[in-house]
């Protein structure tokens, strides 16, 4: 959804959800660990599929959609959310939205601040320590919570809480500077699973507005 996670690339959405093993890690050294860094080690891919619930600064609910999210590390992944249809893509310097709702497709490049999303951070497009400050956030709904903000004010969300029970990935909460709050529940998670690397692959569909200029 484009408020939530694939919003991150367009103006004023939140998210954009989302992990480069080495620099992450080395950073990680130095801070206290959290179940976050010890769900990145040693993670090389991730196939998930899951239900998201986006509410307004109001609390006001709207209509719940399903997605599935890919992840290959360093740097990749593909997020998908409908309906409408939601696509990003990042494989190599750019991050690619498409928003099937405004036949729309918007491009920025791969780690800047207003395309930090979830999946950035679970491919490593974005260094985790270096970009956020990252803390335990105790226990709640049967879940140990992990918090991601922001250093910089740039950004489109305001924070990140990553859910686990366990070792697993659960849950992801997402909350934007505009008050929207976005929620994954997690119901497949496959860590370390195989994905075709043209999973990855993005042309813009014809006939859709491009904004923005890929890096080359």
């Amino acid at each position: 959804m484009r408020a939530a996670f694939a919003g991150a690339v367009s103006a004023g959405a939140m998210w954009i959800v989302i992990l480069c093993a080495a620099p992450l890690l080395a950073n990680a050294q130095s801070e206290s660990t959290t179940a976050l860094d010890r769900y990145l080690s040693g993670l090389e891919s991730w196939r998930a599929e899951f239900s998201q619930t986006v509410s307004d600064s109001r609390g006001r609910m709207r209509p719940p959609q399903r997605g599935r999210l890919l992840v290959q590390r360093p740097g990749k992944f593909r997020y998908e959310v409908g309906p409408p249809e939601q696509v990003m893509v990042a494989a190599g310097r750019n991050v690619w939205f498409l928003d099937r709702d405004l036949d729309q497709v918007t491009v920025r490049p791969a780690g800047s601040a207003e395309a930090a999303t979830p999946a950035m951070l679970l491919s490593g497009t974005v260094p985790l320590r270096s970009r956020f400050v990252v803390t335990p956030a105790g226990r709640r709904e049967g879940l140990e919570w992990v918090r991601v903000a922001p250093k910089r004010a740039d950004g489109e969300f305001k924070e990140m809480r990553f859910g686990f029970s366990g070792a697993e990935l659960k849950r992801l909460e997402i909350d934007d500077k505009m008050g929207q709050r976005a929620r994954w529940l997690l119901d497949v998670s496959v860590r370390n699973a195989r994905i075709d690397a043209a999973e990855f692959r993005f042309t813009p569909p014809s006939g859709t507005d491009v904004i923005g200029t890929p890096v080359e």
